[in-house]
């Protein structure tokens, strides 16, 4: 437990600094990304969402949850992301739509969730979504039970694999509209971290390094 409230007393503190922000996103981003495209449309009507970012001690360290989306008919399908979705009118703010959108598909009791704060946004072209990834912890290993409507696997990731460069590669990609793109990803167990969520990680991985 030690470790983990080391670990929680860092990130504290980085977050009290300037984020890394966009500049950190692009290391993990495709060369097909426009990214003046993506600037103008954050300021265009873009839906708001929200993504959880939960850390929990387990087996003497600290992990994080994803979930890999079931196949569907969508530019997300079969994807590994963390839990998140849509901002509904009844969300006080997107803190709330993170929590209640990550008790909906892992089943976390989010009354023992504390939240640390947020990192940046980040505009995802495909489904027109700026997403805002919170921040959060327990002090236990959550009881996860995920939403088979939508959720292929619940994956728990120590969270030191996304700080070693080993683990970071190249991979050609299928994408929604069936073409494939050489992509820059998270390659742990065999399990591949791409797109928006490699881009959230790499800022997240800046900020916990410093």
């Amino acid at each position: 437990m030690k470790k983990f409230n080391d670990f929680v007393n860092e990130l504290k503190q980085q977050l009290t600094k300037p984020l890394p922000g966009f500049e950190a996103q692009l290391k993990m981003t495709s060369s097909e990304r426009s990214i003046e495209s993506e600037l103008k449309a954050k300021h265009n009507g873009a839906k708001k969402g929200a993504v959880l970012i939960l850390f929990y001690p387990y087996r003497n360290s600290v992990y994080t949850v994803f979930i890999q989306r079931q196949e569907y008919e969508g530019v997300h399908s079969g994807q590994i992301s963390f839990p998140g979705g849509r901002f509904e009118d009844f969300d006080k703010s997107l803190i709330n739509t993170a929590l209640r959108e990550a008790k909906e598909e892992v089943g976390i009791d989010i009354s023992k969730v504390k939240i640390l704060g947020s990192i940046s946004k980040l505009y995802i072209p495909p489904s027109n979504f700026l997403v805002l990834p919170v921040i959060g912890i327990s002090n236990v290993k959550p009881d996860f039970c995920p939403d088979n409507k939508e959720v292929e696997e619940i994956l728990e990731i120590e969270f030191s694999h996304f700080l070693d460069e080993k683990n970071i590669a190249y991979k050609e990609i299928r994408v929604f509209n069936k073409l494939t793109i050489n992509a820059p990803c998270f390659n742990i167990d065999e399990k591949i971290i791409w797109g928006a969520t490699a881009m959230i990680l790499s800022e997240l991985c800046e900020i916990i390094s410093q």
